[in-house]
């Protein structure tokens, strides 16, 4: 394993140390802290002792902080910034607005610096973000809006990512994972966004990126046999058969927040033991 994400991904020769990637967060948060639980409500400490324990619960090749579920957890606990987001008539200022607010940046400075150092390498550790047009929407809906979102807009909220990922450019981070929502956006547009992740040597994969964009991103994962990363969570809760990972593949799965833990431990166990 390697703390830079790009020296893990798997190529041609099958050699490549990752091989299972888990999203386990939402699931990990109801076990440990119950339905309501936040593990970003009090600070650096409480958050590395939640991820922790989540990571022992179910050991993934790819160390994963979730960056929307930060400001989510800030919005909720600082309900005036939805008014301040919204203050303006701009369709990109309510995202603008968030990303500039200073606590988010330091408690996730604080963070990537705590769970950087608790990893030591072992793993990449890896930002996960909605992509800048999903993003752009959820903020103008928090602020009370309808989601306008187009291609110029998208390509603003790229911008205002980038400059937003400057707040832990020191930090051990080897990866940035942005995940698409229902529709997925123009990664042509990402472009602020991708290389300022590449000037910091982070391996950006694409989850749920149209087809035609899958070559902008150095691993998309998706359903089906072309994604590097074969999403196989719906098999995999539903006791299907799932596929063998091709030597310059890797398996990702979901794991469903409310899944029962014997269940989630059999299944994962099952994905774990696939022959490569």
């Amino acid at each position: 394993m390697s703390q830079h994400l790009a020296d893990d991904l798997p190529d041609a020769t099958g050699t490549k140390a990752l091989r299972v990637w888990l999203e386990s967060s939402g699931y990990a948060r109801r076990l440990l802290l119950g339905a309501q639980g936040d593990p970003w409500a009090e600070g650096a400490a409480k958050y590395l002792s939640f991820f922790t324990q989540a990571r022992g619960l179910l050991r993934s090749d790819v160390a994963v902080v979730n960056v929307g579920d930060l400001f989510r957890s800030w919005q909720a606990r600082h309900p005036e910034l939805a008014a301040e987001m919204g203050s303006k008539r701009r369709a990109t200022y309510p995202l603008r607005r968030m990303l500039e607010e200073d606590g988010p940046r330091a408690l996730l400075d604080e963070v990537a610096e705590a769970v950087g150092a608790h990893l030591q390498g072992q793993v990449p550790l890896v930002l996960s973000m909605p992509a800048p047009g999903a993003w752009l929407a959820e903020a103008q809906q928090v602020a009370g809006r309808a989601p306008s979102v187009d291609a110029d807009t998208t390509e603003d909220a790229a911008m205002y990512v980038a400059d937003f990922i400057r707040c832990v450019a020191q930090r051990p981070v080897g990866g940035l994972l942005i995940e698409e929502g229902e529709t997925p956006g123009s990664a042509d547009r990402y472009a602020p966004l991708l290389n300022a992740a590449r000037h910091y040597r982070w391996a950006v994969v694409g989850r749920g990126v149209a087809p035609e964009d899958a070559a902008r991103f150095d691993a998309v994962i998706g359903e089906g046999d072309a994604p590097q990363g074969r999403d196989v969570s719906a098999a995999l809760f539903a006791g299907g058969d799932l596929p063998k990972a091709g030597p310059a593949q890797f398996l990702y799965a979901q794991i469903p927040v409310d899944h029962p833990p014997e269940s989630v431990l059999d299944a994962v166990a099952q994905l774990q033991g696939i022959p490569a």
